[in-house]
């Protein structure tokens, strides 16, 4: 058991990958870690609801706010947006939100304090988002992010601060760590979170346009002499491939701090060792994928292949048994 048998059936059939993380995570912080992910995800499918009604879902996530920071705020009802999924899993979700709101009274008051902590900044970006943007509706006009620094505000904001939870929840439980060495480990928590973000937007660009978002900042398309729209055409990308692979030179960064963060990790928490380079490997074997293929071409999508990532989750396993092997499979899969 990972949350308690109802949230864990949410958990499973919200996120089938993450569910199979979740359970290789050490038990002193998988629950921790699941309800997180459940919180968020309810926001997050409350943010990408396809209504025309952008003030509907700023309420919705005002309310979802207001009843995980605080004791005792009841939940509104979401039957209306449940009804608009066209993911099962998530409608049933938003009509049971009640179950992860009940298990986070249930976990220590600290660890609450930082459940909540991240669960406000990544609400936050939600309503940044929509804000920015407007609901998740086929549309004709595409918005795009003005800058860089509106692009790692974003990645802190949904990703970033989830690699700062996962270290408050590591120290807290599992790992003894002086002032330089937590702090660095802060530090390149969050460019692991920020890595995996930067991924998700550098593969998702044909499905984030068609919703009227474009987190390719303005001011790179702008020096290549292209708007947003141009990249709803496969036959840009050669124009707008040197954008692209910069922005993969920057995931790579945060990858290779991703590495540098693992190897930070005692070599007997092994669980906790195979929970991160999952991700990673997989993360930078999307990154090696992106650098080939035109990620314009909405028909031909970027994916490892499921087959691959078992390949991969064997490797993990067997690396961390010998001495000195989660090292080298991290290098030779950079």
């Amino acid at each position: 058991m990972l949350i308690g048998p109802e949230a864990d059936r949410l958990l499973e059939n919200t996120s089938r990958s993450f569910f199979l993380t979740l359970k290789v995570l050490p038990r002193s912080i998988r629950k921790q870690v699941g309800l997180l992910y459940l919180l968020a995800r309810v926001a997050d499918t409350i943010a990408d609801s396809k209504t025309g009604h952008v003030e509907v879902l700023l309420d919705a996530l005002d309310a979802w706010d207001k009843s995980t920071s605080q004791d005792d705020v009841p939940m509104i009802d979401l039957s209306t947006l449940a009804d608009l999924q066209t993911d099962s899993g998530e409608g049933t979700l938003l009509r049971n939100v009640g179950i992860p709101l009940a298990a986070l009274a249930t976990i220590s008051d600290n660890d609450r304090i930082h459940v909540r902590r991240c669960l406000g900044i990544i609400i936050g970006g939600q309503t940044l988002d929509l804000e920015r943007f407007g609901p998740a509706n086929d549309s004709q006009a595409i918005s795009p992010l003005n800058n860089d620094e509106e692009l790692n505000d974003y990645a802190y904001r949904v990703a970033g601060c989830v690699g700062e939870f996962w270290t408050s929840m590591t120290l807290a439980h599992l790992v003894s760590a002086d002032g330089p060495a937590s702090e660095q480990m802060f530090e390149l928590g969050i460019r692991f979170g920020k890595a995996l973000q930067m991924i998700n937007i550098l593969r998702d660009i044909p499905e984030d346009l068609r919703f009227g978002r474009c987190y390719i900042p303005k001011t790179r398309l702008q020096a290549a002499g292209m708007e947003p729209d141009d990249l709803t055409e496969a036959n840009h990308y050669e124009k707008f491939m040197p954008i692209h692979h910069d922005l993969l030179d920057i995931t790579q960064g945060h990858l290779d701090a991703a590495t540098r963060y693992i190897l930070m990790l005692p070599s007997n928490q092994r669980r906790l060792r195979i929970a991160c380079m999952l991700p990673v490997i997989i993360g930078q074997r999307t990154v090696d994928m992106l650098r080939v293929n035109n990620v314009l071409d909405s028909e031909r999508r970027v994916k490892v292949p499921r087959k691959e990532i078992k390949r991969i989750m064997r490797q993990c396993i067997i690396a961390t048994l010998l001495p000195g092997g989660a090292r080298r499979l991290l290098m030779r899969s950079r």
